[in-house]
């Protein structure tokens, strides 16, 4: 699998599957996901209601990631991931982990050749940069997957910095 790093705009990038951060409602918010659903249009947020409806009543659970359509972003594809909210007090680092596991899982579902990652939970959430990215270049080098190339997409110097030390 061949990781690259790319700052930029995630909602850009074409790939066949963007990994959204998402909220557990599963109906848009800030940040990521913000940006994913006023981008790609609509079409998500009404896939979105459905799985809600049909599977995720209680919303997404921390950990787990599930596809919709991309609608008008230029991939074919949003997989919608939950990270966990950052604790000093409990060790939540296998649920970050689950979100890029899972998130590859399901690209490996689609056939997805390339995905483009988030730092997932460094915004709202409040993860730490250094260990996001020690956490999330660890699991994506370390899963089995199909996926022929994974792209971390960072929005700021940051963020890129961080991920750039860990490739």
């Amino acid at each position: 699998m061949k990781l690259t790093l790319v700052r930029g705009d995630i909602t850009e990038q074409a790939v066949d599957a963007v990994v959204n951060a998402a909220n557990s409602s599963l109906l848009g918010g800030g940040g990521v996901d913000g940006a994913i659903h006023r981008r790609g249009g609509p079409e998500i947020l009404a896939e979105c209601r459905k799985l809600r409806a049909s599977r995720y009543g209680r919303g997404l659970p921390t950990g787990q990631a599930v596809a919709t359509t991309a609608g008008r972003l230029p991939a074919r594809w949003v997989i919608h991931t939950v990270g966990p909210v950052h604790s000093a007090s409990e060790d939540r680092s296998e649920l970050l982990a689950s979100c890029y596991r899972e998130s590859l899982r399901v690209a490996g579902t689609l056939e997805a050749a390339s995905v483009a990652f988030p730092a997932i939970s460094t915004g709202i959430f409040g993860w730490p940069m250094d260990d996001a990215a020690r956490i999330a270049v660890e699991t994506v080098r370390g899963s089995e997957t199909s996926v022929e190339e994974v792209r971390f997409v960072l929005f700021d110097e940051a963020a890129y910095a961080a991920f750039g030390a860990r490739l």
